[in-house]
């Protein structure tokens, strides 16, 4: 199966947001800021991040190309009934 390339971009896209998941650049530091400590904001920025990427990434419909469905087509559920 060949993939476009606008399919091919999610995968570095991906891998940079596993990578990073983890606050290494902060390992060590103590900083609090708003009671926190920083390494607790990074995750939340980052989930944050992951958030809006994962919404594009299904909205372009690289999900359901990749899962071998066109997007858009109906598909029936695992209840035996078409989908909504």
């Amino acid at each position: 199966m060949s993939r476009s390339r606008r399919d091919l971009v999610w995968i570095p896209t991906f891998a940079v947001l596993v990578a990073f998941a983890v606050p290494w650049p902060l390992w060590g530091v103590d900083r609090v800021v708003a009671g926190l400590p920083v390494w607790i904001w990074w995750h939340v920025a980052w989930l944050g991040l992951c958030t809006v990427l994962f919404s594009l990434f299904v909205r372009s419909g690289a999900w359901e190309r990749g899962m071998g469905r066109q997007p858009g087509s109906k598909s029936e559920s695992p209840l035996g009934g078409d989908r909504q």
